[in-house]
């Protein structure tokens, strides 16, 4: 049984409703360690003076934000805890905002929110219904585990779910980016049509259940047969890397082409009588 991470409530006006979080997003990475590759000995990291190469104990540790090369300003670890804000019982909603203005740049992480409790279920499913009614999120703050976040709490599937988001600062300025183009130029008619009409075709919907992480599962494939001593043979590609450059308009052409014929159904052979 799933158990939250964080239990509080919604605060807007004089309303509050009681929520507890559930984390919506699971990491499903394939994580290693590092081995001594003739022992199989277990390599582990040892916090190291660099002037001296001694092993330096935890509490003999200070933290240093480095102000100029070589220059740090020093903070003991209980000095920069106590800085932490602490944890809050209560999202502030500031704003309610129309939920197509918040780009989906600045979603960080997504947390399912539940009623609190069964005196909490009715303002709870008020608050749902009101929002998608007016297809609006709440914005606002709380701070979980120490660290204070921009939310955004929003209808999704049915429930409430919160979203931890990026501050405005965090987001990087696409003009700092040099080889983005600083000026739109006007395509082709005939390149446009067609690239439009190859969205058209590959037009579908949003069904997330039929995009798997295949790389995943090919590396947890592998370490099963690995650990069941399967001998594995490394497949010889014989297609070698193209370096024909094909025309923009040849290549919308093939690819729609390809793409009209993935989309049509086969037609139904008739039984012989």
């Amino acid at each position: 049984m799933a158990r939250p991470v964080w239990t509080g409530s919604i605060g807007f006006g004089l309303v509050n409703v009681p929520v507890r979080a559930f984390t919506a997003v699971r990491d499903h990475d394939v994580h290693f360690h590092q081995l001594d590759a003739k022992t199989g000995s277990r390599i582990r990291y040892r916090k190291v003076a660099e002037e001296t190469g001694k092993e330096v104990e935890q509490d003999d540790i200070e933290m240093g934000f480095e102000v100029s090369r070589g220059k740090y300003v020093t903070f003991e670890r209980k000095e920069l805890e106590d800085l932490r804000p602490e944890s809050t019982r209560t999202i502030e909603v500031t704003d309610f905002v129309a939920l197509d203005d918040v780009d989906p740049i600045y979603y960080e992480r997504t947390y399912w929110l539940a009623p609190g409790s069964d005196a909490a279920k009715r303002p709870y499913q008020l608050l749902l219904a009101a929002m998608e009614d007016r297809e609006r999120v709440a914005i606002g703050t709380v701070t979980m585990r120490n660290k204070p976040s921009l939310v955004a709490v929003r209808p999704l599937d049915g429930v409430l779910a919160m979203s931890t988001m990026h501050f405005a600062d965090e987001i990087v300025d696409r003009r700092d980016i040099d080889d983005l183009p600083t000026r739109r130029s006007k395509p082709a008619a005939k390149e446009l049509r067609m690239a439009t009409q190859l969205i058209d075709a590959l037009t579908a919907d949003w069904k997330p259940e039929q995009y798997d992480d295949t790389y995943a599962d090919e590396l947890r494939d592998r370490i099963e047969r690995k650990e069941r001593g399967d001998e594995i043979v490394e497949a010889e590609s014989d297609e070698a890397p193209s370096k024909k450059v094909i025309d923009l308009a040849e290549a919308l052409e093939r690819s729609l082409g390809e793409a009209s014929g993935k989309r049509r159904k086969p037609a139904r052979k008739r039984r012989a009588s």
